[in-house]
């Protein structure tokens, strides 16, 4: 089961405590890397095009519930 994900409108709120600002996301991504090497052999991403993500599940930082997720309007976000 995918977990929505929050728009400009919406953000995400546990349905078991009330957490709007607390999450671990586990995510699935499939994207493209330029990887530049230094001299020593130290890899850094320069550019980086995601080519498709997905979240997995969510779970609240403060009661520990998984996807227990709503989406609920932002304040503001109506106006």
């Amino acid at each position: 089961m995918g977990v929505p994900m929050p728009t400009v409108e919406t953000r995400w709120r546990c349905t078991l405590c009330g957490n709007l600002t607390r999450f671990d996301v586990t995510r699935r991504s499939k994207v493209v890397e330029y990887v530049h090497l230094d001299l020593a052999g130290e890899p850094k991403v320069e550019e980086r095009e995601v080519l498709s993500e997905s979240i997995e599940s969510v779970r609240c930082r403060w009661c520990n519930a998984v996807d227990q997720i709503e989406l609920v309007d932002r304040p503001g976000a109506s106006a």
